[in-house]
């Protein structure tokens, strides 16, 4: 690893334990220092782009308010270049606490609960410029027990890290390795776009890439899977019944593929487009119209294939941009709970 993506590495290390052992000031402090006065901040739905001085007010502070004693727990945190020669760092963890007052009308359960997420950063100059956060909203309506759309497929569970147990530190790693990995998995997903316009499941050659036992960690909402037929049936088939264009329009999107050794990430705001078509998505109606998506994915490879994918996709983006309030939606699945109800006169009174 150069030393660049080391510097980088330390910055975001540093911002990590900070919200560990969380302190407002702190955390405040940090985040000046870290951000670009003038930094791209784009966050997922309903926080939407956000002026670099704001990200403490309308990211954290409604997280602290929710969970007083939040800890962040990152299980992974890597740092490399991407095809453009831009210098990133990509987190994925959850952030945990008791949940003891409402996040985004989502009611509070007084249990200990987490956010999973994805965090990506852009240095230049020793300072982010550009950050990609998507916070799996969805899965903290799950533990609230006010989830407003359809059942997922896959199975939803607290995902885990990686079996290697080297998400945050991983092995010295010399830069052909992280450029072969790298290699590997967009070999991968362009093999995955000839299906189905070029022909049959057979032509994506899955098993030159994947390991018989992957795992791939989808979003709350899709959930997770193990193995190809897994795979297949609880998210590839779906996704493509209902958007077989995708992978059509490049000029709609943009990507960003970095690695560090036998770990690839990928970026991008949005980095895919397509149509929605077919049988609909995850409950959402077939409307025909073009759709964008925000993936933050990261992948472990092991003996040469992909063992451990982690995928979190903007799904309240998505509906959002068919005209569903799904916050709304669940809010009125909320204000039925005895909790929240009791939690608000309280709050009045």
């Amino acid at each position: 690893m150069t030393l660049i993506y080391k510097q980088n590495k330390s910055v975001i290390k540093a911002f990590c334990k900070t919200l560990y052992d969380f302190d407002e000031k702190a955390v405040r402090r940090i985040l000046g220092e870290m951000l670009s006065h003038d930094a791209t901040c784009h966050l997922c739905h309903p926080f939407g782009d956000i002026a670099a001085n704001q990200i403490y007010d309308k990211l954290f502070t409604p997280l602290h308010y929710a969970l007083p004693d939040v800890e962040r727990r990152d299980m992974i945190c890597i740092s490399g270049s991407d095809q453009n020669a831009a210098n990133w760092v990509g987190c994925a963890g959850h952030y945990v606490g008791r949940f003891m007052m409402p996040f985004l009308g989502i009611p509070p359960t007084g249990h200990i609960a987490s956010v999973r997420y994805h965090e990506f950063y852009c240095f230049t100059d020793e300072q982010i410029t550009e950050m990609h956060v998507i916070w799996d909203l969805p899965c903290l309506m799950m533990q609230a027990n006010v989830w407003p759309m359809g059942p997922s497929l896959g199975n939803e569970w607290h995902v885990p890290g990686p079996a290697s147990q080297d998400g945050l530190d991983t092995a010295e790693v010399t830069p052909e390795q992280s450029a072969s990995s790298c290699q590997h998995v967009v070999d991968m997903l362009s093999a995955m776009q000839k299906y189905p316009a070029q022909g049959g499941p057979e032509i994506m050659e899955m098993e030159k890439y994947w390991h018989p036992h992957f795992n791939w960690y989808g979003p709350s909402g899709i959930g997770s899977s193990r193995g190809v037929n897994g795979f297949r049936f609880c998210h590839q088939t779906p996704f493509l019944n209902a958007m077989p264009d995708r992978g059509q329009y490049p000029e709609d999107v943009g990507q960003h593929f970095f690695a560090e050794g036998s770990y690839v990430a990928v970026t991008g705001w949005p980095n895919m487009a397509q149509t929605l078509s077919g049988q609909g998505w995850l409950g959402i109606a077939p409307t025909g119209q073009k759709l964008t998506l925000r993936s933050l994915d990261f992948w472990r490879l092991e003996n040469g294939l992909i063992r451990e994918n982690w995928v979190l996709v903007d799904l309240l983006d998505i509906w959002a941009q068919t005209g569903v309030d799904v916050i709304a939606r669940m809010q009125q699945l909320a204000a039925a709970s005895p909790h929240f109800s009791s939690q608000n006169e309280r709050e009045v009174s």
